[in-house]
């Protein structure tokens, strides 16, 4: 049984907190003809320019660093609201994807959400393969925001995170 916990990102986490931003978008820039460099470059840029907006924008969020078995293995970033728990991201370092983390990490927030009475919405890209967890979990497209879709899901009386 493996062992996954969650703790609070630090400074020392932002090389790490990179690789796992960079590793969501490889198979998106495979196919541009950029050098590796060139291609480094981007998506450092990409990373802090979205470091800076969740930051400004949610500065009372979590930013936790999931670890499995003692190594790092993401990052989950959440923003508890008055009447929402927003997943602003999740994401999982390749070697751990695919293995029902994100699934448990998902279920846990929408037990919380469920104990709270509050919806869980996450922001979603259209063609992210992770959309069919989410139908899967329950989640109900709510809105289409051009890249974005935004996903809730809503506790009820009889709900319960499946």
């Amino acid at each position: 049984m493996q062992s996954l916990t969650l703790r609070p990102s630090t400074a020392a986490d932002r090389e790490l907190l990179f690789e796992i931003y960079a590793s969501t978008r490889a198979e998106e820039l495979a196919p541009l003809p950029w050098d590796d460099s060139s291609k480094h470059a981007f998506l450092a840029q990409q990373f802090e320019a979205q470091d800076t907006y969740y930051k400004q924008h949610r500065p009372d969020a979590s930013y936790d660093v999931i670890v499995v078995d003692a190594r790092p293995a993401g990052r989950l970033y959440v923003h508890r609201g008055s009447d929402q728990i927003l997943v602003m991201d999740i994401a999982l370092l390749p070697e751990f994807r695919n293995r029902g983390l994100g699934t448990g990490l998902l279920r846990d927030l929408m037990e919380e959400a469920a104990a709270t009475g509050k919806r869980l919405v996450v922001h979603v890209e259209q063609f992210n393969p992770a959309r069919a967890l989410y139908a899967r979990l329950g989640f109900e497209q709510t809105d289409d925001l051009g890249v974005y879709l935004e996903l809730h899901w809503t506790p009820t009386p009889a709900a319960s995170p499946s």
